[in-house]
């Protein structure tokens, strides 16, 4: 048992770390294109990888469960990755990886602390003890620590923060249609939907854009074309397997934790970006995350 839960929390802070990749890919592959195309594309991805994966494996149950009704305003959490994906984007070209998921984790944790405070979207209203608290303020310190270099815009430290806040929504709206649908049949939903809205955004908003970007396809190189798709398709995977079998607060603890420490090797390897506030406010956000894991 013991050396599961240790394998679990090992896959737990790769899934970090892979969703850092994730966001580095899809914005390479929008510097390219464009954002409009790198979005629409990794939803035909996921939509192709999934259906594959649900037609393979039609007989288990833990991929298909049994569905129940589910209401028809439950099937259009894709709209709220095309936001994350959009404002991600720019948050990195802009910041850099580390800041961008620096911001998004302190995001999904501000938005969880008053999703238990208020108790919306149905979810339980919880009483927040004094260590939590803690463990928020010593990670907006961090935050606070990598503007101290006077090098990033907070505007768009903002920016990666509200797309935390929104990854924490899109997670709660989807597993309500994942209790009666599944999570695998949840996450093609997603996908559809995000499909639809990443059409309609790109050809009504920025239809010059989108037909340059459709346009540079084909001097994409395929891999980095799958890559962002496909890891997200890791991402749901890994997370069905692996957080059902450790603590909600440890699991946010080490998917946070793989986010931002692959986040820092992403910006010094590829983009030349190393600084000692960035490393400095990472590791303070972690302790603050620390803080905040040790309550049961």
């Amino acid at each position: 048992m013991e050396a599961k839960t240790g394998r679990a929390y090992i896959g737990a802070f790769l899934i970090g770390a892979v969703i850092s990749l994730m966001v580095t890919f899809n914005t390479e592959f929008g510097r390219l294109t464009s954002s409009e195309v790198s979005t629409t594309v990794n939803q035909i991805v996921g939509i192709v990888l999934l259906s594959a994966l649900m037609a393979a494996a039609r007989g288990n149950e833990k991929i298909n469960p049994p569905r129940r009704h589910a209401g028809w305003y439950m099937y259009f959490g894709g709209l709220f990755g095309i936001a994350i994906i959009s404002i991600n984007y720019v948050a990195v070209v802009n910041t850099g990886a580390t800041v961008a998921m620096a911001g998004a984790v302190f995001g999904q944790s501000l938005m969880g602390f008053i999703f238990d405070v208020t108790g919306l979207f149905g979810m339980e209203r919880r009483n927040i003890s004094a260590r939590r608290t803690v463990s928020l303020l010593v990670s907006c310190s961090g935050i606070l620590m990598m503007l101290a270099g006077g090098t990033i815009d907070a505007i768009y430290l903002l920016l990666s923060m509200s797309a935390g806040a929104l990854t924490m929504m899109q997670m709660v709206y989807n597993s309500t249609l994942a209790k009666a649908k599944g999570a695998f049949y949840s996450a093609r939903c997603n996908v559809i939907s995000g499909l639809a809205g990443a059409l309609l955004y790109s050809f009504i908003f920025h239809p010059a854009t989108t037909i340059a970007g459709l346009e540079a396809l084909d001097e994409v190189p395929f891999l980095l074309m799958i890559a962002g798709g496909t890891l997200a398709c890791i991402v749901v995977v890994g997370t069905n397997v692996i957080i059902p079998r450790i603590s909600a607060v440890h699991s946010a603890l080490l998917l946070s934790s793989g986010q931002i420490l692959a986040a820092v090797l992403i910006d010094y390897l590829l983009y030349g970006i190393f600084t000692a506030p960035l490393l400095a406010g990472a590791i303070v956000m972690l302790v603050g995350m620390a803080i905040g894991g040790k309550e049961k």
